[in-house]
């Protein structure tokens, strides 16, 4: 059982909907703690709307009869939000997935400076694996991300704030996509072909993914290894919708 924190999207083509679809189909039972409400379309974010502290505190207390997993953390709104959701992880003591969502992929800011800054202070050190795309990567790590090199000392940069694992993810570059991934026991770059095509959600795909086998006991490794080839799959059968490819 994996418990997604984050924020709703009413296509499900991102945040909760989507977790709680990726957890299901890989044999996973999703529950959920609402963080903030969005509403997004293929023309970008519309609204967004943060729920308070007290609210997100009283979902997860709610979860306490469960046995959970894993935590898996995605869009937050508010710097208050982020202090809360990271004081839970840090209690929890599980396994926790943080996808760093800092815009919405057709357009709009989720992350101010400021909770940029509350991030990296307080949610960065919670995690057991953080994916940021190359421009969240960027962001986390104050430097320029555009090629291995550059992924490499963002995600060193990144770990060295708290995180005890980095996966970043370079389907943005052009050529077959890497990935690459650092934790303790060094650099992995993580090699591919590209699936034609893209999809909304990739990164919520994959940190969901990531969680589902972490919470059955994968190791870091395997636990990444799978979910990109989940990614894959879903890429290769993503559908049009709305004008957005999506992994229904």
């Amino acid at each position: 059982m994996v418990c997604s924190i984050g924020t709703t999207d009413a296509w499900n083509a991102v945040g909760l909907g989507l977790d709680a679809r990726v957890l299901a189909e890989l044999g996973v039972r999703p529950v959920a703690v609402v963080a903030a409400v969005s509403a997004q379309d293929a023309g970008g974010l519309h609204a967004l709307v943060a729920l308070s502290p007290d609210a997100i505190r009283a979902q997860w207390a709610s979860l306490a009869a469960l046995s959970l997993g894993a935590l898996r953390i995605g869009a937050l709104s508010g710097i208050d939000a982020i202090r809360t959701v990271a004081e839970i992880a840090r209690n929890a003591g599980l396994p926790t997935v943080y996808d760093p969502v800092l815009r919405a992929s057709a357009g709009g800011r989720f992350a101010s400076p400021a909770e940029l800054v509350g991030i990296m202070n307080y949610l960065l050190p919670t995690t057991t694996i953080c994916t940021p795309n190359l421009a969240e990567a960027a962001a986390l790590s104050g430097r320029t991300v555009d090629d291995e090199t550059s992924m490499v000392a963002a995600g060193l940069a990144i770990r060295a704030r708290g995180a005890r694992a980095v996966l970043v993810t370079g389907g943005h570059l052009a050529g077959d996509p890497i990935d690459a991934l650092i934790d303790e026991n060094g650099v992995r770059v993580l090699r591919g072909s590209r699936v034609p095509g893209e999809m909304r959600g990739t990164g919520c795909a994959l940190g969901a993914a990531i969680s589902a086998n972490l919470a059955r006991g994968h190791s870091l490794d395997e636990a990444v290894n799978e979910a990109r080839e989940f990614v894959r799959y879903k890429l290769a059968a993503a559908v049009e919708v709305g004008g957005m490819r999506l992994a229904y």
